[in-house]
């Protein structure tokens, strides 16, 4: 996209780069084939259903974490789900099970309660059992789901010798945004703590993190890593579910400068976004998102901070260095803003949702969808 292509889309906007989906996606299937494994779409990073007709070109099924993710895989992806959720409700579950081929419990609780609604109805659904390796690289401790007394997955010590009738397999996730090195060690406390139950489950999903589409990962690598995995153990079903590499670097938040302020020496452009609504994990993380045209730092001749427009104090992210005075309308593009931002943003203080589209590979602006005050209305009550 040009400048000028920008001018065709509303303010703000959420743009995914048709092109650049499509690269991520090859890359996928690729690694997929090569390696002989299942890689599934994960809706928590991604759910922008209008474009699942291209996922479906390349990937067959998706996983979910609710049972709305859920029926958003069976309507809109095309194909059952591969659900996991912390805990399930009596409410819920006939839907998960309506929607899912596979079901994995976070405790073997949660699986003596619902298993028995499973058998009764008859389905054929695969049920799995969400195992925690106490290991993991994740350093911020909100993402890291193997901290101290986490909430999830079942320890070794808390299996039996046997396993239930019906569990058929293992799911594990202990990964963001991480390397293939970083699995490779992973794995290695993963078949010390739990392979002797290999023999007993049929599948072993490695959960997501998997950031094989970042320009530093090392593929071949993972590749070789999967391929001595099913070497091992040539029964099991591998499968992983990224999230973020699927959608990695694929698009922009493009928004705007409304006023620009000054306190103490501290320039700050206000813009017609909000981190904490519309980019949480820039606050939630933290890190500091890229901005085109700008370098990050206070090294340049005009220093700015990016103030977003609601009223939490703490919504501003900086400071940038641009090579010019910035002016009042003019343009602020947030590169890689299509995972983990759609999917989390909120509607606090009432400010305008940013529009949804696509920048198409034949160089068409499609716009999926305009938010409106009855959006924000219908949600309140």
């Amino acid at each position: 996209m040009t400048d000028k292509d920008f001018d065709l889309f509303p303010s703000p906007c959420y743009i995914m780069e048709e092109e650049l989906l499509r690269k991520n996606l090859t890359l996928i299937k690729s690694v997929a084939d090569r390696a002989g494994v299942e890689i599934i779409l994960a809706f928590k990073s991604f759910a922008m259903w209008r474009s699942f007709p291209i996922f479906r070109e390349y990937v067959e099924h998706s996983t979910a974490s609710s049972v709305y993710e859920a029926r958003l895989a069976l309507e809109e992806f095309g194909s059952r789900a591969h659900t996991y959720s912390p805990a399930y409700t009596e409410a819920d579950f006939p839907e998960i099970m309506r929607c899912s081929s596979h079901i994995t419990f976070n405790s073997l609780a949660q699986f003596r309660r619902f298993y028995p609604m499973i058998q009764a109805a008859g389905q054929d659904i695969s049920c799995g059992i969400r195992v925690n390796p106490e290991y993991s690289e994740v350093e911020t401790e909100l993402y890291n789901p193997c901290a101290p007394g986490t909430r999830f997955g079942v320890m070794a010590e808390q299996l039996p010798d046997v396993l239930p009738q019906g569990i058929d397999g293992f799911h594990c996730h202990c990964h963001c945004e991480s390397s293939s090195y970083e699995l490779e060690r992973t794995l290695e406390h993963l078949e010390a703590k739990f392979s002797r139950w290999f023999p007993q489950i049929k599948w072993l999903n490695l959960g997501g993190g998997h950031l094989m589409t970042r320009k530093d990962y090392d593929v071949e690598h993972l590749i070789r890593l999967l391929r001595g995995l099913k070497e091992r153990y040539p029964h099991l079903r591998i499968i992983l579910e990224p999230g973020s590499a699927f959608t990695w670097q694929t698009g922009v938040l493009a928004s705007e400068v409304v006023d620009i302020v000054e306190n103490r020496g501290i320039r700050t452009a206000i813009l017609n976004v909000s981190f904490t609504c519309h980019m949480p994990d820039c606050l939630e993380m933290p890190y500091q998102p890229v901005v085109r045209g700008a370098e990050m730092g206070d090294g340049g001749a005009y220093v700015y901070r990016l103030g977003g427009n609601s009223c939490l104090s703490g919504d501003y992210m900086g400071l940038w260095s641009f090579d010019h005075e910035l002016q009042i309308g003019e343009r602020i593009i947030f590169e890689d803003m299509i995972h983990y931002t759609m999917v989390k943003t909120n509607m606090f203080n009432g400010i305008h949702h940013p529009a949804i589209a696509m920048w198409t590979k034949e160089g068409k602006a499609e716009i999926f969808r305009k938010f409106s005050y009855e959006d924000y209305r219908n949600r309140m009550s």
